[in-house]
C-alpha cells in the first residue's frame, strides 16, 4: 500500500501529525453520572458501548480524543489498528493521531492509516509487549493531495463503511428475529394448541418427543493418516472438518482425501442431506450443525446423523438442533477438554409435530430467515471487498474519486 502513484507528491506522515499517547486515568467508575466521560478502550471502539467512565474532576490529567481524529492501538498484538475518535478519554494502550487540519483532513488521515496496518503491525518494537514503532509511523509516505480531494475521498469511503455497518445491523436483526421465531415455533407450534410440559420444556400438546437415535443413525467419521501422501495427494473426496460445520449447507470442503484414504481409515462416505454436528471444540464450534449439500466424508469430531425413517424431516431437525445449541453444549463432559460423543448425540431429545406438513411449514419459515441472514452477509462481503479495492486505488492514485459515481450509497458521517 505504500506504492503511491508517481504523479502524486507525497510527504512523511510525521510532518503533518502530532502523536499523543493515552494515559491511565486516576479513577474509573461504572456509570456516566456527574458528567463522567467514556473511557476509550478497544472494546468501546469495537462495540460502540462504554462500560467504564472517568469522573469529570479527573479529566485534566487525561488525554481526551476529539471526535473524528484517528486513534491508533499502540500496544499489543493488534498494534497499528486504527479507529475514528470518539468524545472520550483515551486508554494508555492507544495513541491520538492529531493531523494538521490546514493540510490534512482527519478522515483522510484515518483512511490512510487503515492501509498501513500490515506495515505498522509487522514493524512493532518491544520484546514482551509489542509497540508501534514511532519511526515507522512517522516515516509513512502520505499522498499530498489538496484538502478538497482528501475530503471527497474520505466522504466516499465513509459512505462505504456506513453501508457495510447497515448490512451488519440488518444481519444481526435477522438473527435476533430467527432466535425469537425458533423460541415461538418450537414451544407453541403453528396451530395454537395447548402446551404440555416435557423434559425439554413446554411444547405443543400433540407433538411427540423422541431421541435422535430413535429415528436416526448416528456415526462419526475418521482422519486418514497425515503421514501417508497416498491418502491425501490428488484426493477428490470432500472431507469435512468441524470448523466447516457452521450453520450452513456444505457444498465444498477445504480438504479432500483419496479412495485409499477412505478405505484405510474410519472415514465413510455420507449421502447428501446428512446432518453433521460438531462434537469437539472449546470455543463456539461444539454443538453447531450443518447439512451436507454433497456426498462427503468427515473427521472423527463430527457426528453424522441420517434418518432411518420419515418421522422427522432433516431440515426440521437442523433448525430444532440449532435452537438447542446452548443446551447441547452444556451436555459435554471430559477432563481438560469437554466434548460431546455419539452416545450423547443419540440421546438428545427432539420434539416434533406428528405431521410432515407442519414440520415442513416450520422449516420453511426458518429457511426464509436463513436466506435473509445470508443475503445481508453476502452484501456485507461484497461491500467490504469493494471498500478495500477503492481504498487501495484511491490512496495510490490508480483512480480519482471524481471519476466514480456511487450516488446510490447512503449519506454517511465520519463520526458515525
Amino acid at each position: 500500500m505504500r506504492d503511491v502513484s508517481r504523479s502524486w507528491a507525497s510527504r512523511p506522515l510525521g510532518e503533518v501529525i502530532a502523536i499523543t499517547k493515552g494515559r491511565k486515568p486516576p479513577r474509573l467508575v461504572a456509570d456516566s453520572s456527574r458528567n463522567a466521560m467514556p473511557y476509550a478502550t478497544t472494546s468501546l471502539f469495537r462495540s460502540g458501548t462504554a462500560t467504564q467512565f472517568v469522573p469529570s474532576e479527573d479529566l485534566p490529567s487525561c488525554v481526551v480524543t476529539p471526535i473524528g481524529c484517528p486513534v491508533l492501538i499502540w500496544d499489543g498484538s493488534n498494534a497499528g489498528e486504527v479507529f475514528v475518535g470518539k468524545d472520550a478519554v483515551l486508554a494508555s494502550t492507544m495513541a491520538l493521531i492529531k493531523p494538521d487540519e490546514s493540510v490534512v483532513d482527519p478522515g483522510f488521515c484515518y483512511l490512510f492509516l487503515k492501509t498501513a496496518f500490515d506495515e505498522l503491525n509487522g514493524g512493532t518494537t518491544g520484546s514482551t509487549i509489542p509497540h508501534v514503532s514511532k519511526l515507522t509511523l512517522t516515516a509513512l509516505q502520505m499522498p499530498a493531495l489538496p484538502l478538497d480531494e482528501q475530503r471527497l475521498i474520505s466522504g466516499l469511503l465513509f459512505k462505504m463503511e456506513e453501508a457495510i455497518a447497515i448490512q451488519v445491523t440488518f444481519a444481526t436483526t435477522a438473527q435476533e428475529l430467527k432466535r425469537a421465531a425458533m423460541r415461538e415455533l418450537f414451544t407453541r407450534g403453528l396451530r395454537g394448541e395447548a402446551q404440555k410440559d416435557t423434559e425439554i420444556g413446554l411444547v405443543p400438546e400433540s407433538w411427540e418427543l423422541a431421541s435422535i437415535g430413535s429415528h436416526h443413525s448416528v456415526v462419526s467419521g475418521g482422519t486418514p493418516s497425515r503421514g501417508n501422501p497416498a491418502y491425501w495427494t490428488g484426493g477428490a473426496i470432500p472431507w469435512v472438518k468441524t470448523t466447516e460445520v457452521d450453520y450452513c449447507v456444505i457444498n465444498e470442503t477445504g480438504e479432500h482425501i483419496t479412495p485409499l484414504g477412505l478405505e484405510s481409515s474410519a472415514a465413510k462416505m455420507l449421502p447428501k442431506g446428512t446432518l453433521l454436528m460438531a462434537m469437539y471444540g472449546q470455543g463456539v464450534t461444539r454443538g453447531k450443525v450443518a447439512i451436507l449439500g454433497i456426498e462427503a466424508a468427515c473427521n472423527q469430531a463430527c457426528a453424522a446423523i441420517t434418518p432411518k425413517d420419515d418421522t422427522v424431516l432433516p431440515r426440521y431437525l437442523y433448525h430444532f438442533l440449532t435452537s438447542r445449541y446452548d443446551k447441547i453444549r452444556s451436555l459435554a463432559h471430559g477432563g481438560q477438554q469437554q466434548n460431546l460423543n455419539l452416545e450423547i448425540v443419540r440421546d438428545l431429545s427432539v420434539a416434533h409435530p406428528q405431521t410432515a406438513d407442519e414440520q415442513h411449514e416450520i422449516a420453511t419459515i426458518l429457511d426464509a430467515l436463513d436466506r435473509k441472514i445470508a443475503l445481508h452477509r453476502q452484501k456485507r462481503a461484497v461491500l467490504e471487498e469493494l471498500f478495500q479495492s477503492l481504498l487501495h486505488k484511491l490512496m495510490t492514485g490508480a483512480i480519482r474519486v471524481a471519476d466514480l459515481d456511487l450516488s446510490a450509497l447512503p449519506p454517511a458521517s465520519a463520526t458515525a
